[in-house]
């Protein structure tokens, strides 16, 4: 799954820039969207060439083709909410590093 979610990451770094300043309610949203777009569209992907998935969410009460569940949304919203400053802080860093050098 790391190599899922680190070739996500590319993408969702554009989706920070373009959400920086909107709503916090509205960035959630979008994180969790787009994580669970990923997460279903690889899942199908390997079931399409493995056979299955590692993974099974048949058993949770709201759950797509047992790819995706809608109880993990909360979770992918502070994700990506949490990637954010993640990604500013490594930002921030290596602007100073830059300025120091000089």
């Amino acid at each position: 799954m790391l190599a899922v979610y680190g070739f996500a990451a590319a993408p969702f770094e554009r989706v920070h820039e373009a959400l920086r300043g909107r709503p916090l309610a509205v960035r959630a949203a979008v994180y969790a969207s787009g994580f669970t777009v990923v997460e279903y569209a690889s899942g199908l992907a390997l079931r399409r060439i493995n056979g299955d998935a590692p993974w099974d969410y048949s058993h949770a009460r709201w759950n797509v083709r047992g790819l995706v569940r809608a109880g993990y949304l909360p979770l992918w919203a502070a994700v990506g909410l949490a990637g954010e400053r993640l990604h500013d802080a490594l930002i921030n860093r290596h602007r100073s590093a830059g300025r120091h050098a000089l």
